[in-house]
């Protein structure tokens, strides 16, 4: 059973002051800021599960001001904005109103700020004991308006659906990729497609930059004079360190490759601030990704074998296991490494997660083959493509997912058939919830879902 917090002089922890957000346990009516102007919140947005503010796209009026798309964040007393240093974060920049338990000093200058601590709908101990129990419906405002016209539809034809869809984020992706092989080569847009991903949110620019510079780094027999020029372009080698013996030798040998090519590469050297290190998981870290891309720059059967494994009628044991077994690799020095100034860990760590392989391959290489075969008009390897796609295994979870699936089908329990079926949900949230307000204003799709009804058919 959880515990239950009291009345008392001690404030209740930041993550109560969520939930109280989230599902506006407040009196709605009647909030107001700290300087007395009366708060509608006409959508309290969408709990943020990453780094930022803690509540991403809410729809707020303050006053008789015309309503507001706005970030919210949530601090047990006002000073926690600069103790946690949102003053200095641009990831905070579009907060637009600060909810506290107790106000005071060191809040944001010139937000409105709203004080819990008197404006609840029940007692803190009610609260507590009624917000621990997990409660099964959806927060006010998670459900989108395509909602309930899909709670209407058999999970076959919600799968049909997002099926159209998910074919159509692939045939997206694919023109992308295109594009950049109509100004460079096909293999040139595999290798930035690859890059980009390798950087995921955080550092997709800097090394997506990394990819193009390519064909100026040009070729090299051995990984570890790929991954010199690498760290030494991404402004990434560090000096020499006072580090155990390993780490040291390890330096030296990549600046004995990265001395030759120094003066030759200068003028392409990316200044370290381009990448984001702030709340980067340390298994993310760019050296690492880079030792990664290092290896499958130097081995030639590397894109070849892509176009075999996509012909190949029968792969052992599936066609998934063999893809990813071909993206797999490891690195004698960053197998055993964060970074360079981090102690050898005992056991061997996967230079990139199986989850974020299974990505690559759905959002990358898949498009690429496609792009590709559309290119030289081949409908039969065109549709091998497609099947590869929509018999790909189901991913891992994220924040994205479970977004866009409690927006659109709630409490609603739909077993997700395979990787297609998610890249259908988050093209619904690029093509429609990204587009729209948190009230679904204008939005197109539950109209659309309608037509898919059966009784429209």
């Amino acid at each position: 059973m959880p515990a239950v917090l009291r009345e008392g002089h001690t404030p209740p922890p930041e993550q109560f002051l969520q939930q109280i957000w989230q599902f506006q346990r407040i009196r709605r009516s009647e909030i107001r800021t700290t300087d007395g102007r009366r708060i509608s919140v006409l959508h309290p947005g969408f709990m943020n599960l990453e780094a930022g503010p803690d509540f991403q796209r809410a729809y707020i009026q303050v006053g008789r001001a015309a309503p507001v798309e706005c970030d919210v964040e949530i601090d047990v007393a006002s000073g926690g904005w600069q103790q946690h240093g949102h003053h200095t974060n641009t990831a905070f920049s579009g907060v637009g109103l600060h909810v506290v338990w107790q106000a005071g000093n060191g809040g944001p200058t010139g937000l409105p700020v709203v004080e819990l601590k008197d404006q609840l709908d029940a007692p803190v101990g009610e609260l507590s004991q009624a917000l621990g129990q997990a409660p099964t419906a959806p927060p006010p405002g998670t459900l989108g308006r395509c909602a309930a016209p899909l709670a209407d539809l058999p999970p076959d034809d919600i799968h049909a659906l997002l099926g159209q869809v998910a074919e159509t984020r692939l045939q997206t992706k694919a023109a992308a990729l295109a594009a950049v092989a109509k100004r460079t080569n096909w293999r040139q847009a595999l290798w930035e497609g690859l890059f980009t991903a390798l950087g995921y949110k955080q550092n997709s620019w800097p090394m997506r930059r990394l990819a193009e510079l390519l064909p100026e780094l040009g070729q090299a027999d051995e990984t570890v004079a790929l991954l010199a020029r690498l760290l030494g372009v991404g402004g990434l080698l560090p000096d020499q360190l006072d580090r155990d013996k390993l780490t040291n030798r390890y330096l030296r040998t990549l600046w004995d490759q990265w001395w030759r090519d120094r003066d030759r590469l200068a003028k392409r050297i990316l200044p370290r601030d381009v990448w984001t290190f702030h709340g980067l998981r340390p298994a993310n870290r760019p050296e690492r990704r880079l030792a990664l891309a290092a290896c499958w720059l130097s081995r030639p059967d590397f894109v070849p074998w892509l176009d075999d494994w996509v012909c190949q009628t029968e792969t052992r044991p599936t066609p998934a296991a063999a893809l990813l077994g071909h993206l797999t690799a490891s690195d004698e020095y960053w197998s055993t490494h964060w970074t360079f100034r981090s102690g050898r860990f005992p056991k061997a760590q996967p230079l990139l997660g199986a989850g974020r392989l299974h990505d690559i391959a759905v959002n990358v290489i898949l498009p690429w083959l496609y792009a590709r075969a559309a290119a030289d008009d081949n409908t039969g390897l065109r549709q091998r493509v497609v099947e590869r796609y929509f018999a790909w295994p189901k991913g891992q979870d994220n924040s994205r997912l479970r977004f866009v699936r409690q927006r659109l089908l709630g409490v609603r329990r739909i077993s997700l058939r395979g990787a297609a079926a998610q890249q259908g949900l988050l093209q619904v949230k690029a093509d429609f919830c990204n587009r729209t307000n948190a009230l679904c204003d204008d939005c197109v799709f539950p109209d659309l879902v309608h037509r898919h009804s059966p009784e429209k058919r």
